[in-house]
């Protein structure tokens, strides 16, 4: 009982402790606030009203007033490079870095910001200088993500992928999905030069590092097609089906080309049907409907057609359908179709595509790495169709 009268008799002098802090850390906040110049709060009130020029020439005047302010130098350079002025943003940290009495961790940070300067400005060769200098300390993966970045622009990949491994064994993050990637990039590179043997090994290790990589199965079945293996290639194609079946798009016309080599292309045909009754896409349905046409005749290709636009309507189906009625109707009536046809196909022939869900950037064709953000992986194979919003 007396224990717990004591403890109450502690609580208004914890209180009163706390208030006596407050006030100290308050007056010691008003009192460095005024030793500040008018104009580094205008130079934050400028960019609070994103008026970075407005800044920029606030942040000027702090730093002529009180040049040892290492803060506002970085905020200078910063605000240099994003407004792309990198030449000012140069200047300004390869000043912060002459300085003998900067620390350490100050100075690495300089060194970082310069890295960044140069890179904005296209001058690779000297920012993977200022970013292999910090090899430790707090900027040591900042600026291997930085050279990770620079390899990939250079299209340097055994570097990137050696980059991408450091980074993982310092336990960043999981970059399997690039890793096996920059293989691929090595295997395409092999194929150009007829390298098999070497494109074959770059692509084992692009699964090894990934194996739902689509695209080493896909570039495996080249091999084989270039080797003249038509059924490995089939096999590996066909293998694109459990790793993700978004991605049949991009093996249709390879699957079919090489039945034909094979004088298979009836079974072909049957594969691409077998694939639309279970996916049904648009770009499957312009390869499957080309092929059936020319083996089994307008009447299948048009009942192929039909089916599919009752499923999944889409303007490839719409496309399709008109061919069918095109070849079979009288004039004046193909006329009329045929201006149908050709309006729908003009209307979206020239239009994007695809859509990278990272950034939004859209392209007619089919990348594996976004020219908008770089991201890998991040266009779907599917088209995304302008009328109806979707394949």
């Amino acid at each position: 009982m007396d224990l717990d009268y004591w403890w109450l008799l502690l609580i208004p002098c914890i209180f009163g402790l706390g208030w006596m802090a407050a006030r100290f850390d308050v007056k010691h906040l008003l009192s460095e606030s005024a030793n500040l110049p008018r104009s580094y709060f205008r130079g934050l009130n400028f960019l609070l009203n994103e008026q970075p020029d407005k800044a920029i020439d606030a942040f000027i005047e702090v730093v002529k007033l009180d040049p040892e302010t290492t803060e506002l130098h970085f905020a200078l350079g910063n605000l240099f490079r994003r407004r792309g002025e990198t030449e000012r943003a140069i200047r300004v940290h390869q000043n912060l870095l002459k300085r003998a009495d900067l620390p350490v961790a100050e100075r690495d940070h300089a060194l970082y910001e310069l890295g960044q300067d140069f890179l904005k400005a296209g001058l690779l060769d000297r920012a993977e200088e200022a970013f292999r200098q910090l090899q430790a300390g707090l900027y040591e993966v900042d600026a291997q993500r930085s050279l990770l970045a620079i390899f990939e622009i250079e299209k340097d990949w055994a570097r990137a992928i050696k980059t991408a491994e450091h980074l993982e064994q310092k336990g960043v993050q999981s970059y399997a999905k690039e890793i096996s990637q920059f293989h691929c990039e090595l295997a395409q590179e092999a194929l150009l030069r007829k390298q098999a043997d070497q494109a074959r090994s770059e692509l084992e290790r692009a699964l090894k590092a990934n194996p739902a990589n689509v695209r080493a199965t896909i570039l495996l079945g080249d091999v084989e097609q270039a080797g003249g293996n038509a059924l490995a290639a089939i096999a590996c194609w066909r293998r694109v089906e459990h790793q993700n079946p978004q991605y049949l798009t991009l093996i249709a016309e390879r699957l079919m080309q090489s039945y034909t080599s094979i004088k298979q292309e009836v079974e072909g045909a049957e594969v691409l049907a077998d694939y639309i009754e279970k996916y049904p896409v648009a770009d499957l349905l312009d390869v499957a409907f080309k092929y059936v046409s020319a083996l089994h005749g307008g009447e299948a290709a048009h009942v192929l057609a039909r089916t599919q636009m009752q499923k999944s309507p889409n303007i490839s189906g719409m496309i399709r359908l008109l061919d069918v009625q095109i070849a079979v109707a009288d004039e004046p009536r193909r006329t009329e179709l045929e201006l149908m046809r050709n309006l729908v196909f003009q209307r979206t022939k020239n239009l994007p595509r695809y859509t990278c869900h990272n950034c939004g950037f859209r392209a007619r064709l089919f990348y594996w790495q976004c020219p908008g953000c770089s991201g890998w992986e991040t266009y779907a194979p599917r088209r995304v169709e302008p009328l109806t919003g979707g394949s």
